[in-house]
């Protein structure tokens, strides 16, 4: 009888005769968690179901049809694969697959859904995203300490500009709150388990950052332009590949990818030896695919952040910098798969730096 009550208790509380020790170690701050027995709560600060989370996530009817879907739709997105956003939302789906395998019917499969939606919409539709992680229902902290480490990796400049550091690092955030999840279930010997897999995926987001950080410090030989007197007012024109310069749908210096430093370093270098009595006029072009007004600000963020970092780097030739959104394009495409569209109008979405005579 008293074997019986034990588990009657256990599993009122949702423990299931959870491991105390590995609860401790999670450093769980929530104090819903550490509630066990008749007294615990399940109101909805303990993340019982209300109103607001039915409505948004009664449309995921079919999780398998959904997770179909957004693979497929992921699968097809144009640009930069390997990026932070479209690693998180990978990630995101692998974990709706996981919990769904594994029978989980507390509402995470939904939520993981919902997030992976959400990421792969916006890069769909070229809408800006946030980095931060949200508070999900199924989720609480744990190991407070490792998301210490994750915004220490997260808001280091160097990972903004090498796009090889940002999956593993956007799948240990992830991974954290599959563990999370764990841990609100009360299975904490199971959040415990994620742990070695996280900090594999931030050691090796960190020290491939530090990889990036050393290259772009290497120095590189830089090609200097003509300064004769007979070429020295021919207007000359240097033209830069937006894909090679920033990551996909980046414009800002965070978004520069350490070969566009490269290229930028050596333009500067050699812009640093023409005559005074030279301009530049800096312009920012993007394809036709997306949204005009849109194209239109992403070619013009992309023009001023090239003028800024020639600035920030001794360039003091007078400049002006604007965007032209599509206009003026270099090819024509009529490809009607998307991704072979996308890279067929890779020219079209460039960065012209123009040398012309001062006005007098």
């Amino acid at each position: 009888m008293k074997h019986q009550l034990t588990v009657l208790v256990c599993a009122l509380a949702l423990t299931a005769c959870a491991d105390h020790a590995a609860r401790d170690r999670l450093g769980i701050e929530d104090s819903t968690l550490l509630q066990t027995g008749f007294g615990a709560t399940q109101d909805v600060t303990a993340g019982a179901v209300n109103s607001q989370w039915i409505s948004a996530y009664a449309p995921v009817a079919s999780s398998s049809t959904a997770l179909a879907l957004l693979q497929t739709r992921l699968d097809h997105l144009p640009g930069d694969k390997n990026g932070y956003f479209h690693a998180k939302a990978q990630c995101w789906i692998n974990a709706a697959q996981q919990a769904r395998q594994a029978s989980d019917h507390w509402g995470f499969v939904e939520e993981a859904i919902g997030q992976a939606a959400m990421i792969t919409m916006s890069l769909e539709n070229g809408t800006p995203l946030s980095a931060v992680n949200p508070a999900l229902r199924t989720v609480s902290t744990v190991r407070p300490d490792l998301w210490k480490i994750v915004n220490t990796i997260k808001s280091d400049p160097v990972v903004a500009q090498c796009p090889q550091a940002q999956p593993p690092l956007a799948c240990a955030e992830v991974e954290l709150m599959q563990a999370g999840h764990d841990a609100w279930r009360r299975s904490f010997s199971d959040a415990e388990k994620r742990l070695p897999e996280v900090q594999d995926n931030l050691r090796q987001s960190a020290e491939t950052a530090l990889q990036c950080r050393q290259a772009m410090q290497t120095p590189t030989a830089a090609p200097v332009p003509a300064t004769s007197a007979s070429t020295a007012k021919a207007p000359r024109k240097i033209m830069l590949k937006a894909d090679s310069l920033f990551r996909f749908n980046g414009g800002d210096e965070a978004a520069i990818l350490p070969a566009g430093k490269r290229q930028l370093d050596d333009v500067a270098i050699g812009l640093k030896k023409v005559p005074v009595m030279q301009e530049l006029k800096i312009t920012g072009y993007a394809d036709r695919l997306g949204d005009k007004s849109y194209n239109l600000g992403l070619s013009t963020q992309r023009a001023r952040t090239v003028e800024r970092y020639l600035r920030a780097h001794g360039v003091s030739l007078p400049m002006t910098a604007r965007g032209r959104g599509s206009a003026n394009p270099l090819v024509g495409c009529r490809q009607t798969k998307r991704d072979q569209l996308t890279r067929c109008l890779a020219p079209n979405r460039r960065v012209e730096i123009e040398l012309v005579a001062a006005a007098s």
